[in-house]
């Protein structure tokens, strides 16, 4: 039932203490403020991540070949490592079964790609069809590369968004022919790519065209391969680790690597490296949540001291309530609803000035690890009413002091 001359009392209070009411606020108040701030920020670190993920396919393993760093079998160290066809060709065959996507990939170097009087120099990759899952792009117009390219050795391309733009605007490009190098290729399809433009500067050719017209012979720059999902992340980390430990092992093998030499091949297990960086992004947010819990307890911790304060500065008032038969239980909630009430508009007011902050900031925060940080308003909303009841608590023990305080004491303090 609202009690207006409760209420007036508690405004009379804060009245007269203007300034430890403001200091005790605004000690709660920053307290919830930080934690916002710091769960925003913890989330855009995992947006940033997410997003750094989300260029390429989830579960990708690509292998590059490097140099040798110790001597083996009689061969020199610093020796260099080329994978060919048939490299890619033994892991395929042995793993079929097995493998989801999978593309090796040979580079045509500063290549010039031109269209009429248009021209720039992009990436140009000569690869098979599965490339297109394994680098998530998608098809904005026409088609993708396919089987019947490669048996055929098909003179097609297929560009990327930034590509299209730079060389035709806004003229469809699919049907039209380019000049990659001086040689002509026809335009089947346009991609977009989540990388944005850095990944959309690229031209794909078949794999079998682009080494037989750039003089390729049968080398290959890198390979990558993906594995089927599965709903457990551990066996599909385990599955993926056993993968790249038995194409490692083949590699060196068939290139006269020693078992040591982790400089001649370059493996990187995606599924891998995120566990590892989900793991650290997990363990900032548990900080951030400690630093910020730790401010708000200091917070409460305030308002118990000032709750203390307050019953002792009204020690002769609550005497002359009792004594007029004021009952323990209203005690309790006079003091209760002025802790309460301190607790609850210094954390609302710190929660909207951090989500007014990360929502005026955020969307213009955008890094490679840090984009867009938000918080989600249940859980600050949560979180503050864990606040208050916090600060209930802290305000009950000096309540519960004030309500045992005989009558007689209490007249007699000074």
């Amino acid at each position: 039932m609202f009690d207006l001359e409760r209420w007036e009392e508690i405004f009379e209070t804060i009245r007269k203490n203007k300034l430890r009411t403001f200091l005790t606020g605004l000690s709660v108040l920053s307290g919830i403020f930080i934690l916002v701030v710091l769960l925003g920020i913890g989330q855009g670190i995992q947006n940033g991540i997410e997003t750094q993920f989300q260029n390429d396919a989830e579960n990708r393993i690509s292998i590059w070949p490097g140099r040798t760093s110790v001597e083996y079998k009689g061969l020199n160290k610093d020796r260099r490592i080329q994978f060919k066809n048939r490299d890619y060709d033994h892991i395929v065959r042995k793993h079929e079964d097995h493998l989801q996507y999978k593309s090796s990939l040979y580079r045509i170097w500063s290549s010039m790609v031109s269209y009429k009087e248009e021209s720039g120099n992009f990436r140009v990759e000569a690869v098979y069809p599965n490339f297109q899952f394994l680098e998530n792009q998608d098809m904005v117009e026409g088609r993708y590369l396919n089987h019947n390219d490669l048996e055929n050795y098909r003179k097609v391309a297929v560009i990327g968004n930034k590509v299209k733009n730079d060389l035709f605007g806004k003229t469809p490009a699919v049907g039209k022919s380019v000049e990659i190098s001086g040689i002509n290729f026809k335009v089947v399809g346009v991609f977009s790519d989540p990388g944005g433009e850095r990944e959309e500067s690229l031209v794909a050719v078949p794999i079998t065209t682009g080494q037989r017209v750039f003089n390729g012979g049968d080398n290959i720059r890198n390979m990558s391969f993906t594995l089927p999902p599965s709903d457990n992340f551990d066996k599909a980390l385990e599955a993926s680790n056993n993968f790249t430990a038995d194409i490692e092992k083949q590699l060196k093998e068939t290139h006269f690597v020693a078992p040591e030499d982790n400089s001649a091949i370059s493996i990187n297990n995606s599924l891998k490296e995120a566990k590892r960086i989900y793991f650290m992004v997990s363990s900032i947010k548990i900080f951030f949540w400690f630093v910020g819990i730790a401010t708000l307890l200091a917070g409460v911790v305030g308002v118990g001291n000032v709750m203390l304060i307050i019953v002792k500065e009204r020690t002769k008032e609550i005497g002359i309530r009792k004594a007029l038969g004021a009952k323990p239980l209203s005690i309790v909630g006079m003091i209760l609803h002025e802790a309460i009430f301190i607790t609850a508009i210094a954390g609302f007011l710190g929660l909207f000035l951090g989500m007014v902050l990360l929502d005026s900031i955020g969307p213009m925060v955008k890094s490679e690890f840090l984009e867009h940080p938000t918080v989600n308003f249940q859980v600050a909303v949560a979180t503050v009413i864990i606040l208050v009841f916090a600060g209930a608590i802290a305000g009950f023990f000096p309540a519960w002091k004030a309500a045992r305080i005989k009558p007689i004491e209490a007249l007699n303090d000074e």
